[in-house]
C-alpha cells in the first residue's frame, strides 16, 4: 500500500462507525465549551471548585430518583444548590474558597450517599458519574451543541466584567463590577457545563477539558482573549488525539483523553521552564578573570 494511502487509512479508519462519529463531535462541542469557561476556572482559581461540584451531582439524582423526577432535573437541581451555596460560603470572613467548597460539597456528598442506601436508588447512577464518550447518545449531542451556543453567548457577553474581575478583584466593585454576582455566574456556567458533560464524559474527562487546556494556554500568552481561542483549539485537539489513542492502543476512551491533555500541559510547562532558564544563562553576565586590570 502507499505510505499516503496507508497514512489516509490510518486517519479516517476510527470514524468509520456511527458511535465513533458521535463520540468525535461530542468531544469537539464540550473541548470548545470546556476551554473558553476554563480560561475563567482558571483565571478565577476555581479549579478545585471544577473538580468538586461534580460530585454534588451525587444528592440530586438520588433525591430526584426518589422522587420520581427525571435525573436530568435532580441533578441540574443539586448543582445549581452547590454552586450558589458555594459562592455565599466563600464569602463568609475567615473562610476561604477551598474551605467553602469543602464544607459545602463534603455535606452534599453525604447527603446523597445517605439518600443512595435507598433500595430504589438507580442502577444507572455510577454510569451518569463516569459516563462513557463512545456512548453518547443524539440527546447528549443536542445538549453539547446548546451548551456551546449559551455558553459562547454568555461569556462574550459577560467578557468585559469578568476581565475586570480577573485582573483585579479588590477594584472590581469601585468599577461597578458585583463580584459576588460575577461569581455565582460562573459556577452556575460550570454546574450547567459539569451537568451536560458527564452525561457522556464523566467527572475526568470534565475536570481535564476545564483545567488542563487552559493552563497549557497561560503558558503560551497571558493576554485573555487570545488565551480563551487558544486553550479551545487545546482542548479540542487534545480530545481528538485522545480517542486516537484509544482506537489504536485498545485503552478507555476518556482516560485517554484526559492522559493527552495533561500530557500536553506538562510538556508545554517543561519546554517553558527549559526557554526560561535557557534565556538566564544566556543573559547572565559572564565573570572577568581574577587578576583582570579594573
Amino acid at each position: 500500500m502507499h505510505p499516503s494511502l496507508a497514512l489516509l487509512t490510518w486517519l479516517t479508519d476510527p470514524w468509520t462507525e456511527a458511535l465513533t462519529r458521535r463520540a468525535l463531535l461530542e468531544v469537539v462541542l464540550l473541548g470548545i465549551a470546556g476551554g473558553a469557561l476554563g480560561g475563567w476556572v482558571v483565571s478565577f482559581n476555581l479549579g478545585y471548585s471544577a473538580e468538586s461540584l461534580a460530585h454534588a451531582l451525587l444528592p440530586g439524582l438520588v433525591g430526584a430518583s426518589l422522587l420520581g423526577a427525571p435525573l436530568l432535573l435532580g441533578g441540574a437541581a443539586g448543582l445549581l444548590v452547590a454552586a450558589v451555596a458555594v459562592a455565599v460560603a466563600g464569602r463568609i470572613p475567615g473562610l476561604d474558597r477551598d474551605t467553602a467548597v469543602a464544607v459545602v460539597v463534603t455535606a452534599l456528598f453525604g447527603l446523597g450517599a445517605l439518600l443512595a442506601l435507598s433500595p430504589d436508588t438507580p442502577a444507572g447512577l455510577q454510569g451518569l458519574l463516569f459516563g462513557d464518550v463512545l456512548g453518547v447518545s443524539d440527546t447528549d449531542l443536542a445538549l453539547a451543541g446548546g451548551l456551546v451556543v449559551v455558553l459562547v453567548g454568555a461569556l462574550t457577553v459577560l467578557h468585559p466584567r469578568l476581565l475586570v474581575i480577573g485582573l483585579d478583584r479588590l477594584s472590581a466593585p469601585a468599577l461597578g463590577v458585583r463580584t459576588l454576582t460575577m461569581d455565582v455566574t460562573v459556577l452556575v456556567l460550570l454546574a450547567v457545563t459539569l451537568l451536560v458533560a458527564v452525561q457522556g464524559l464523566g467527572n475526568l474527562l470534565v475536570v481535564a477539558v476545564l483545567i488542563a487546556p487552559p493552563s497549557a494556554a497561560r503558558l503560551l500568552t497571558r493576554r485573555m482573549a487570545p488565551m480563551l481561542v487558544v486553550s479551545s483549539a487545546i482542548a479540542v485537539v487534545g480530545a481528538v488525539a485522545g480517542l486516537y489513542l484509544s482506537y489504536y492502543a485498545g485503552t478507555a476512551a476518556g482516560a485517554s483523553i484526559a492522559a493527552v491533555l495533561v500530557g500536553t500541559y506538562l510538556v508545554l510547562a517543561a519546554g517553558t521552564a527549559a526557554a526560561a532558564a535557557l534565556t538566564r544563562a544566556r543573559t547572565r553576565p559572564t565573570p572577568e578573570p581574577a587578576g583582570a586590570p579594573a
